[in-house]
């Protein structure tokens, strides 16, 4: 009798537990169970973080979808979840946008803090932190025989990254970045224009650009939320496409600056903007054309933050080649190249390549002898000319007759 008790007391449970899944995918074997920290994932996107909630131990506990709610917002529809049934297990999904990421009262902290950069160099380093939490209403009662359910979550950001570019015949560059990178931006520029107006995106010739020549750079990011702006902390050049080539030639680190390098606007807007005079690799030197490839270590910051985290220049330490380590892993890495120089012509500007196909004209010995003999020319029958001239006016001057009293004896 008492075995078809407990028979029955157990067919009955399972019978309340699959009434209680009823509808969605859970496993009575499985889901029979209050929420534990593994029933939630988070994937920290670059427009969006995004939450998935197992929905069958929240059923199994007593509660349904709307009972949770992001940061005990349960009387705002646009802080809750939404069912998706057509995965195993069923779960609960919930979409926070980072440009309104405070109305559902999700925070954002920024850590500053002295340390090493991508490249080992000494800087101000920077964390975006955002955390919040999804929780059930507690009852208005004085006790409650549910348990309250609570998911606390978090999505830390670098705020630094390396843009690179060895494609930059084609003007630019882009790469898109993948959500679970967890980063704030999904699409990095690094342009080059013909001029200061940043309008004309420049051309370089097959010949090359002649060396010397100004070129107009500018790092800029897209698809980003507007209390970031660009700060471009570190911009380098190497002869080759690789970021990490031991021979490298420095733009602009903080306050040490090559002398022909001006940098226009940096950390004030969404685009960091400067200019370099193009030169080529000394290694190059058996080769018609040096190749130049261009990188930048951009990081993001608060508008409000950024004029803090700009160098003063004269109390910074300057850093030393063996500092340099390695890209780190949290960067976003794009490629594009190369800038081609030439160094057998005389600077134009850059409108002017841009119109170049054929190879330059070359001057031999020959051609020069032969206009130093017209030039030679030209002076010797420009005297000639002259001396013809006073000889033509002296004679005038001799045959005009004189003034006088009749003579009779010529008569």
């Amino acid at each position: 009798m008492e075995r078809l008790c407990v028979i029955i007391l157990l067919v009955s449970k399972t019978f309340i537990v699959n009434a209680q899944f009823n509808g969605f995918n859970c496993d009575a074997n499985f889901h029979s169970r209050f929420p534990a920290e593994r029933d939630i994932s988070v994937y920290c996107g670059v427009q969006t973080i995004t939450l998935k909630i197992n929905f069958c131990p929240v059923l199994f506990s007593g509660y349904t979808d709307t009972d949770l709610a992001l940061n005990g917002r349960h009387g705002d529809a646009h802080c809750r979840g939404f069912i998706n049934n057509n995965t195993f297990p069923t779960v609960v999904l919930f979409s926070i946008s980072l440009s309104t990421l405070e109305s559902c009262g999700n925070s954002l902290v920024v850590s500053t803090a002295q340390g090493p950069n991508a490249y080992g160099n000494l800087s101000l380093v920077q964390i975006g932190n955002i955390a919040g939490y999804i929780d059930t209403p507690d009852p208005p009662t004085v006790i409650s025989y549910l348990p309250g359910l609570l998911y606390k979550f978090s999505c830390s950001y670098p705020l630094e990254y390396l843009v690179n570019n060895t494609q930059l015949a084609s003007s630019a560059a882009a790469i898109s970045v993948k959500d679970s990178n967890g980063t704030f931006v999904s699409t990095l520029n690094l342009l080059l224009y013909n001029d200061s107006t940043y309008i004309q995106h420049l051309a370089i010739p097959m010949s090359g650009l002649t060396l010397k020549t100004r070129v107009f750079a500018a790092v800029k990011a897209t698809n980003l939320d507007r209390r970031w702006n660009v700060l471009m902390d570190y911009c380098y050049t190497t002869p080759s496409g690789n970021p990490n080539d031991e021979l490298r030639y420095d733009l602009f680190f903080g306050c040490d600056k090559d002398p022909q390098t001006t940098v226009f606007e940096n950390g004030k807007s969404q685009m960091g903007r400067f200019s370099f005079e193009v030169f080529r690799f000394v290694k190059h030197k058996n080769q018609k054309m040096s190749t130049v490839f261009l990188h930048c270590v951009t990081k993001l910051c608060r508008a409000d933050d950024c004029p803090l985290l700009l160098p003063i220049c004269g109390k910074r330490r300057k850093r030393d080649t063996s500092e340099r380590t390695g890209v780190a892993s949290d960067n976003a890495v794009m490629t594009a190249g190369p800038i081609i120089t030439r160094s057998d012509e005389t600077p134009t500007n850059n409108s002017q390549l841009a119109q170049l196909n054929g190879p330059p004209f070359k001057m031999n010995s020959v051609t020069s002898a032969l206009i130093s003999a017209i030039a030679i020319l030209g002076v010797m029958s420009m005297c000639f000319f002259i001396l013809s001239l006073s000889l033509l006016r002296g004679k005038q001057t001799t045959s005009t007759p004189l003034s006088g009293t009749h003579n009779p004896a010529f008569s």
